[in-house]
């Protein structure tokens, strides 16, 4: 099995893949596992730890990884990129924020720059600060996004790179989750595809099993964007960022409510059932992370099975399948 894209021969991996840097799922065994089954694995920076970029690098051994950043939270503690430039990373992502204060940083150190956007006004701004590789990250993805859809946002951005930047990478992002998407990605414009939600029901994931199985039993309607989830962990994310998850229990009491569950009182109340419920697997009174993907996903397998399955299926859509709609043999 060979997808040779531009995106392979520039990253050096075998299979057009990265997975998404999931903050608190995507860890060292996780970015691991994509990289040795041929793609690249990055190491979710999330709001920034240090022992826990440590702990996660550690695990990943010497494998070849990357390391994501929420660009805003990135600004108050910068020193964490150095902490994971030492680890001689083969690329930063940064996402849901300017990219120009770490930039020339990230180049300088030699690794690859991946800026995530969500919209044209975003990847101008990629473009700018001279972005090696753009992940267009559509709404249907899980986590924070805007409201773009996956399936118009790649090949405008596609059509602005061709025009303003020819060598700058695009990846896409949001509902990728086998290989039908993952055709479909290259057939939009993309060098490649990103993938979360299926990397995040993977068995190296850093996700309770219990969070994993309530996704196996729901369909893409069963999720919905909002701010309650960070409304309750009092994580100021900059409007008009919202986030996809699961249509849990506590999620569908407070969605609309948002003001009400915002109350001093209230939200210690609600911030203790949700803290709990998270650490003690109740997926029912907490978040869940995953996008619309979680109607695709079936079962729990290892990272390297859903990448290989996940470039077996698209080489044959874009072998004999693709050839029969236009009247190849």
């Amino acid at each position: 099995m060979a997808l040779h894209t531009r995106l392979t021969e520039v990253l050096g991996i075998e299979h057009p893949i990265i997975s998404a840097p999931m903050a608190f799922a995507a860890g060292g065994k996780l970015a691991a596992a994509v990289t040795a089954a041929g793609g690249l694995g990055l190491i979710g920076g999330g709001y920034g730890d240090a022992e826990w970029l440590k702990r996660e690098f550690a695990e990943a051994g010497n494998a070849r990884v990357g390391c994501g950043f929420i660009t805003w939270s990135l600004e108050k503690r910068p020193e964490l990129l150095d902490l994971v430039l030492t680890r001689l990373p083969a690329a930063v992502m940064l996402s849901f924020g300017s990219p120009f204060p770490f930039a020339k940083h990230i180049k300088a150190a030699g690794a690859k720059l991946i800026c995530q956007v969500q919209n044209i006004e975003h990847a101008r701004a990629a473009v700018d600060v001279g972005a090696d590789v753009i992940v267009a990250q559509g709404a249907e993805a899980g986590g924070h996004g805007l409201v773009r859809a996956t399936f118009t946002l790649v090949p405008e951005v596609a059509d602005y790179l061709a025009k303003v930047a020819p060598a700058t990478l695009l990846v896409a992002a949001g509902g990728v989750a086998d290989g039908r998407g993952l055709a479909a990605a290259l057939m939009l414009g993309a060098d490649g595809a990103l993938i979360g939600s299926r990397f995040w029901a993977s068995s190296e994931a850093l996700v309770h099993r219990a969070f994993q199985n309530a996704a196996l039993g729901a369909d893409g309607d069963a999720t919905i964007r909002t701010t309650v989830v960070d409304i309750v962990r009092k994580i100021d994310w900059p409007k008009p960022f919202t986030a996809r998850v699961m249509k849990t229990n506590f999620v569908s009491d407070w969605h609309g409510h948002e003001v009400e569950l915002g109350k001093p009182l209230l939200l210690e109340r609600e911030m203790n059932r949700y803290v709990s419920a998270m650490q003690n697997g109740d997926p029912v009174n907490t978040g869940v992370w995953v996008g619309e993907a979680t109607g695709l996903i079936h079962d729990v397998r290892p990272a390297a099975d859903l990448l290989l399955s996940m470039v077996g299926q698209a080489e044959g859509l874009l072998g004999a399948k693709a050839r029969s709609f236009v009247g190849v043999p």
